[in-house]
């Protein structure tokens, strides 16, 4: 008893360090401008088993269910933002652009890496993943910035869908990598896609359409806290017990219920409230777990992913702005300034290791670690492109 006791006085310890190494994380963060992600990441590394050791085992196997309710909840949010007025109201240029951007970034990535000897499956899981931003990071530089007019505007409604499109692709390149990876193309690709997309679709629907109707009765105009949490924790659960993908599903339960819901004034209020502590776990265990050794050996793997996921947002960027029309000065600024990568691309890189064990410890090295290098350079380049665009505007003026 005594034993128990002091294991569970123990994990309740560092549960309570790690909150508030989060909430000093987001204060510094507040306050220097630095990334809570990165800062958040770097505390992980220094109390996991490459710095200080400080975790017990006991909180390191709550990784993989403190991920899995963290992205659920990240995955209502994005599906909670497709609603039909936001997508017209957004228009043609906002879909084709971020459509253009995702696509450009995971072909070019996947296939730059395939080309430099990368191993097809991890080449395929790493381009899949760059196609993640960093909405926060993005809309606060824009903030900041102080710039109006039709690119901000146009930026603002990408990142608003983009991790959505980059998520739907990620479930499709992890089914084909999947099959890349059993050697059987065609049959493996038709049979695990419409189980991984179909599935989730589907249970998507049979969770979502009564949600829509059934929450948000108790209290007039939005979910209670119960409720949100109900419904994330059952979308998790069933997804994974049915071997769906569960970020696919919380999309298509979230995009289900905000645009159903009538009687909703904002249905993931309760879930932006909660989403946070989830967040702080889920960075620091993803810091804690990431072996320094991994890290220092990615270097031009790394190298290779950096280079071509930042010339592949500028192609994309390009490519996009010539569809939708968007002068063609203005084009290259898309992609470089939606650079920002943080909690999302993180979550794909740990459903990754996941679906291939063997590749897991360069997955999560080089994800975490580019992650870091594009939460610093990112919200540079942002401010960028906003200041050239809105100089050049200027000048047409």
């Amino acid at each position: 008893m005594y034993a128990m006791n002091v294991n569970i006085a123990q994990t309740l310890m560092v549960l309570g360090m790690l909150f508030l190494a989060g909430l000093a994380a987001d204060e510094i963060g507040r306050r220097t401008h630095l990334p809570r992600v990165t800062l958040l990441l770097s505390c992980g590394v220094l109390a996991g088993s490459a710095g200080l050791n400080l975790i017990p085992a006991a909180v390191q196997d709550w990784y993989e269910f403190l991920s899995a309710m963290a992205l659920t909840m990240v995955a209502f949010l994005l599906g909670g933002g497709l609603t039909a007025a936001q997508i017209t109201s957004n228009g043609r240029a906002i879909i084709r652009v971020s459509i253009a951007i995702v696509l450009t970034t995971v072909f070019c990535v996947a296939g730059g890496l395939w080309l430099i000897g990368i191993a097809p499956t991890l080449a395929l899981s790493a381009g899949a993943i760059a196609c993640a931003t960093d909405p926060a990071s993005t809309q606060d530089t824009i903030a900041q910035s102080g710039a109006k007019g039709r690119f901000p505007d146009t930026l603002r409604g990408i990142v608003a869908i983009d991790d959505a499109w980059g998520m739907i692709v990620f479930s499709l390149a992890v089914v084909v990598a999947e099959a890349l990876q059993a050697g059987n193309v065609e049959l493996a690709v038709l049979q695990d896609a419409a189980k991984e997309i179909g599935g989730a679709l589907a249970l998507g629907l049979v969770i979502g359409l009564p949600a829509a109707t059934l929450t948000g009765r108790v209290r007039k105009g939005e979910p209670l806290q119960s409720e949100a949490l109900g419904l994330v924790f059952l979308t998790a659960g069933v997804s994974m017990w049915l071997g769906v993908s569960f970020l696919l599903t919380g999309m298509v339960v979230g995009a289900v219920v905000a645009n159903r819901a009538k009687h909703h004034d904002y249905a993931f209020h309760e879930i932006e409230h909660i989403q946070w502590p989830f967040m702080i776990l889920f960075f620091i265990l993803a810091g804690a777990s990431l072996n320094l050794s991994h890290l220092a050996g990615i270097g031009w793997i790394g190298a290779g992913y950096v280079v071509l996921r930042i010339l592949s947002r500028a192609i994309g960027g390009m490519i996009g702005g010539a569809w939708a029309g968007i002068p063609r000065w203005q084009r290259p600024w898309f992609g470089l300034a939606l650079l920002p990568q943080a909690g999302v691309a993180v979550g794909m890189a740990l459903v990754a290791a996941q679906k291939f064990p063997e590749h897991a410890e360069t997955l999560l090295a080089l994800v975490i670690g580019t992650t870091v290098l594009f939460e610093l350079i990112g919200p540079l380049s942002t401010m960028i492109a906003l200041r050239q665009v809105a100089h050049k505007l200027d000048g047409h003026t």
